[in-house]
């Protein structure tokens, strides 16, 4: 009797918890169809009654196409610099011998306890002297050394059998061909997992954006999103197509790599 209690109560508390979770995304949508009369109104509209696509033509009279793709060349950028550098240096520190491994991954776990905000001068002055401030390389770089990437790669490295690449090394294949042919398949999940960890991460990252961009041709949707508020009024309804057209991406991503991640984060949770 207990089982058969429990299995719809469960169906209803879940289904309960999906529409807390869906339905800000609803309302952004729906308000991006919205005029400004409506999305202002004490009682709510929940559904737009008369939609218009006026809030997506101001949208686009502003550089939303260029805020899109200047996001893109930064999240994409650092994602994949970031699987190759944290999957590479994540294998050295789990499988070789070196002086200092344990002072360097010490250092790494430090790193990752350090908010940005502290180290924001000495990386501003640092991303000056190279003449890329105000530059989209001013936002990939300093990630490409991310702490918890790496941390993330040792652990699922830690886990690969010593007999596996000692195996391939009398076989004849060197260093390059064992991570290649050998490391790379065995960690693919986590690589996803850490794939999609870094696309959302780098699209989110408004802090360090907003220090390292100025004109408005380089900003990013985040920047452009809230460049929308004005200081007196603000246009709820351009507002929200805005924050629906910066959200659109990221769900893609995650449907796509959702198998991988969901792999990733199981796996990394057995191996720990």
């Amino acid at each position: 009797m207990r089982k058969k209690l429990s299995k719809p109560l469960s169906l209803i508390v879940l289904g309960f918890v999906a529409i807390i979770f869906v339905f800000p995304f609803y309302w952004i949508i729906t308000g991006a169809f919205k005029i400004q009369e409506v999305t202002i109104l004490e009682t709510p509209q929940w559904f737009p009654l008369d939609p218009t696509f006026d809030n997506w033509i101001s949208l686009f009279k502003n550089p939303a196409f260029v805020w899109l793709r200047n996001s893109f060349i930064i999240s994409l950028s650092t994602m994949i610099l970031v699987c190759v550098t944290a999957s590479l240096a994540g294998y050295a520190l789990a499988k070789k011998d070196f002086k200092g491994k344990e002072l360097i991954f010490g250092l790494l776990i430090a790193a990752m306890a350090l908010p940005k905000q502290v180290i924001l001068v000495p990386l501003v002055q640092i991303v000056n002297s190279w003449g890329l401030h105000n530059t989209l390389l001013a936002c990939i770089l300093p990630a490409v050394g991310f702490p918890f990437g790496i941390f993330l790669m040792k652990q699922f490295s830690e886990t690969l059998p010593k007999e596996l690449l000692e195996a391939a090394k009398i076989d004849g294949c060197n260093e390059i061909g064992i991570f290649i042919k050998i490391v790379l398949p065995l960690i693919k999940p986590g690589i996803g997992a850490l794939a999609i960890f870094t696309f959302i991460s780098s699209w989110n990252d408004y802090f360090l954006q907003l220090v390292m961009l100025v004109e408005k041709e380089k900003l990013t949707m985040p920047l452009g999103v809230a460049l929308m508020q004005q200081e007196f009024s603000t246009n709820y309804g351009v507002l929200m197509a805005g924050a629906t057209l910066a959200c659109i991406p990221i769900i893609i991503i995650f449907i796509v790599f959702q198998k991988n991640f969901t792999q990733g984060i199981t796996m990394g949770a057995v191996k720990g």
